[in-house]
């Protein structure tokens, strides 16, 4: 069983950043995913970050803007995000999962956050 707190979130202005952290406990070997859910819409894939922390993919909306990485002793992984847009504003979860996080959709994530707010304002 592995439990996932996510933090960091918050308000900012356009161009800004903010940083997410996600703390996990249990097992560390997991594959973690970003992904953020915008109100009226479906829960769209953001980034995500092999076990090892070796290997990071991205969804094109938000390459060069945002970055994943991992610190696998603290068992935290952290969303930078930079020149945040309005249409960054939303609920932003991180999930984990066992094999593979390359192109992989978020009902096979075993295991969720319960989400942290990021509102950005124009």
């Amino acid at each position: 069983q592995v439990q996932l707190v996510e933090s960091g979130g918050g308000l900012v202005l356009a161009g800004g950043s903010l940083r997410l952290s996600c703390a996990a406990s249990g097992r560390s070997l997991y594959g973690m995913g970003w992904f953020r859910q915008a109100p009226g819409k479906e829960r769209e894939f953001v980034g995500a970050i092999s076990w090892s922390g070796g290997t990071t993919y991205y969804a094109d909306s938000v390459k060069g803007r945002l970055t994943i990485s991992r610190d696998i002793a603290k068992n935290t992984v952290d969303l930078q995000m930079n020149s945040l847009k309005p249409e960054d504003t939303a609920v932003y979860y991180c999930a984990a999962k066992r094999g593979t996080v390359e192109r992989v959709p978020a009902g096979d994530y075993a295991y969720w956050g319960q989400g942290t707010q990021v509102t950005v304002s124009s």
